[in-house]
C-alpha cells in the first residue's frame, strides 16, 4: 500500500504533496496548504489511499476548478464532489456536538496530490539527543523495541480510516526504515474520553499501563480533554503529566516522550480554545521532567495559516483525519535524536 506524504526537493521549494484533505461547499474556493500549484499536477479523489477500491477521481473542468496560483480548489455547480454546505455543522458557531449526533466529515473529504513551487518543511526540526540517545543505542544494536502509547482518543487513532494510518504507526515505520535491525512493535493502551488526570490515576490499571510490562519508549499525548470546558488548568495538566514520566521511568523502566494536541474546532462550545497554553505547559512538563518533548501543536498552526479546520478534522470537532495523523507523524519525524 503507498502511503501519502511529501517528497521536499532541493531548497525546500518545490514539493510533491499527497494525500491533503479538502471539504468543499457549493461552488466556494478551498485552500490547499500551498500556492504556486504546478498546472496540471493536481489530482483530486475521493479516498485518501489511492488505490483504494471503488475510489473516485474527480475530473478537473466538470468536478472542481483550479487555482493554480492563489492554490485554491473550488466545486462546479454540477459535480461529483460532496457538497459540504449540507454537512449539519455547516456555518454552525458555538455549536453543542450533542445536538448533532451524525457530525463526522468523512464522507464529504477529497484528497489531493499536486506540486508546489512555494513549500516549506511544516514541522520545524527538534533536537532531542540530550533525552533519547539510549533510546537510539537500543534502536542500533537491533532486536526487539517496543513503542507504547498513552493518552485520549486521538492518542488512541480515533478518526484515522485505518490502524496503520494512525501517527503511532507511521513513526514506528519511520524507525523502523530508520533502524533496519530492529523490529519495532507499537502497542496503544489509551483511555479515549477522558484526561490527564485519569491517566495518571488509572495507571496501575490492567486495561490500560498497567497491562505493559516492558516498553521501550512511551509516547504520552493529553490535552484535548484536558482543555475543555471544567477540566483540567495548564498548571495542573503540566504537573499531571511530569509525574506520569515519573512512573513511566520508574515502573516501566522506559523513556517517555510528551507531546502537545491540535487545536479543536473553534466554533465548538465545549473547549476553552486555549490549546496554546496546554502545549506551552506540555512542553515545560518535558523540560521539568527532563524528557524529549515533539511539538505537534506549532505544525498545526502553520497548517492553519491557510487551511480552514473542517478540512483537518475527521469528526469536525476534535480528531484529525488521515492527512492530519500524517502531520502529526511529520513533528515526530522532524525529532533529532
Amino acid at each position: 500500500m503507498c502511503l501519502p506524504g511529501y517528497l521536499p526537493a532541493i531548497n525546500g521549494k518545490k514539493m510533491k504533496i499527497q494525500g491533503e484533505s479538502l471539504v468543499l461547499a457549493k461552488t466556494e474556493p478551498g485552500n490547499l496548504c500551498f500556492d504556486n500549484v504546478v498546472k496540471g499536477s493536481l489530482t483530486l479523489r475521493s479516498a485518501y489511499v489511492a488505490e483504494k477500491p471503488g475510489g473516485i477521481v474527480y475530473r478537473e473542468g466538470s468536478d472542481y476548478i483550479v487555482d493554480y496560483a492563489k492554490g485554491t480548489i473550488a466545486r462546479t455547480s454540477n459535480s461529483r464532489i460532496p457538497d459540504y454546505s449540507t454537512n449539519c455543522l455547516y456555518g454552525q458557531k458555538d455549536f453543542n456536538h450533542t445536538n448533532f449526533p451524525s457530525c463526522s466529515n468523512h464522507e464529504w473529504f477529497v484528497w489531493a496530490d499536486y506540486q508546489t513551487t512555494n513549500g516549506k518543511i511544516w514541522a520545524k526540526p527538534n533536537d532531542q539527543r540530550k533525552y533519547l540517545a539510549d533510546v537510539r543505542k537500543k534502536l542500533e544494536a537491533g532486536g526487539p523495541f517496543r513503542i507504547v502509547s498513552y493518552g485520549d482518543s486521538i492518542t488512541a487513532g480515533r478518526e484515522a480510516s485505518e490502524p496503520d494510518l494512525r501517527f503511532q504507526a507511521r513513526f514506528g515505520r519511520y524507525l523502523q526504515a530508520l533502524f533496519p535491525k530492529s523490529r519495532i512493535e507499537v502497542i496503544d493502551v489509551s483511555i479515549p474520553g477522558y484526561a490527564s488526570r485519569q491517566g495518571l490515576s488509572w495507571f496501575d490499571d490492567k486495561r490500560y499501563m498497567g497491562q505493559i510490562d516492558r516498553a521501550d519508549l512511551v509516547i504520552v499525548g493529553w490535552g484535548m480533554n484536558d482543555h475543555n470546558r471544567g477540566s483540567s488548568e495548564p498548571e495542573q495538566y503540566k504537573q499531571n503529566l511530569v509525574a506520569q514520566v515519573r512512573m513511566i521511568r520508574e515502573r516501566k523502566s522506559a523513556e517517555v516522550i510528551l507531546f502537545s494536541a491540535c487545536p479543536p474546532n473553534d466554533n465548538w462550545r465545549c473547549g476553552t480554545h486555549r490549546m496554546a497554553q496546554f502545549a506551552a505547559a506540555a512542553k515545560q512538563a518535558a523540560a521539568e521532567a527532563q524528557c524529549a518533548y515533539v511539538d505537534v501543536y506549532s505544525t498545526w498552526a502553520m497548517v492553519l495559516q491557510r487551511k480552514d479546520q473542517p478540512s483537518l478534522l475527521g469528526n469536525n470537532i476534535n480528531h484529525p483525519n488521515d492527512f492530519g495523523h500524517w502531520m502529526y507523524a511529520q513533528a515526530f519525524e522532524a525529532m533529532k535524536f
